[in-house]
């Protein structure tokens, strides 16, 4: 099993608690779904499924307060009606009528170093999901994917030259679209200046990450006790309990 470590930052992040309806507020620390979520932006196939192992906290928890501009409709799906042309009710929203001001309780100046492996699922054991388009960062990729002889050693080799050249399929963001954040590879995370916070604290129940295996339309949150020992959370769902 080949793990591979990232450092990823950013000015603001905001992973939201579920147990809150209306207001906006983050736990402590990232989500290792968050974290699953920057490798996926980085290289996701069918053909592998990430695993995040442990996530070490760099910069000292911070928090920001802040009011802002949110939709409170949701945009529904066009009715065969209007799909044909026919004359009805719009399907736009207008942020005139449908904007509220919703207060957050966001992190700011994060930076984390997050660990994770894929595990590789052959194509006969492969479940069918959602059809997804093929876009590749060049042409060496397109002439890979078109290979018949799929392994973890290729999509190994796929990913290291994606991270070290800064290329992913949408800009990683941390928890939420507008808090964007960079990222590099850690090839020898034992020999980085920064190490994590000299803090150790109970996070309580965090979200783990979404079972898509039980069933892809409807999955059910999975959820475990988050424990940062001098700031190190584990999260290896081998060594866990994970809860559904």
């Amino acid at each position: 099993m080949r793990e591979w470590c990232l450092e990823v930052w950013g000015d603001y992040a905001c992973f939201t608690r579920p147990e809150m309806k209306v207001e906006r507020v983050s736990y402590d620390v990232i989500t290792p779904s968050a974290a699953r979520a920057i490798y996926e932006a980085i290289l996701w196939k069918p053909a592998i499924r990430w695993n995040i192992t442990r996530i070490e906290v760099l910069h000292p928890i911070k928090w920001i307060s802040v009011r802002r501009n949110e939709i409170k409709k949701i945009a529904s799906a066009p009715t065969a009606k209007q799909m044909s042309g026919e004359p009805g009710d719009s399907l736009d929203i207008r942020i005139e009528d449908e904007r509220t001001q919703r207060a957050g309780l966001l992190l700011k100046d994060v930076r984390y170093r997050i660990y994770g492996y894929f595990d590789f699922i052959p194509s006969a054991e492969r479940k069918e999901n959602r059809p997804t388009s093929e876009m590749w960062a060049d042409g060496q990729e397109s002439n890979e994917i078109a290979r018949t002889d799929e392994s973890a050693a290729k999509y190994a080799a796929m990913f290291e030259r994606r991270v070290r050249k800064g290329q992913c399929f949408h800009r990683p963001y941390l928890g939420c679209r507008e808090f964007a954040c960079y990222f590099r590879l850690v090839p020898n995370p034992n020999e980085e200046a920064i190490r994590p916070i000299d803090e150790t604290r109970d996070l309580g129940f965090m979200l783990y990450d979404m079972d898509f295996d039980s069933d892809v339309n409807n999955p059910t949150p999975l959820f475990f006790r988050a424990q940062m020992t001098k700031g190190i959370v584990n999260t290896n769902r081998k060594e866990i309990e994970v809860r559904g």
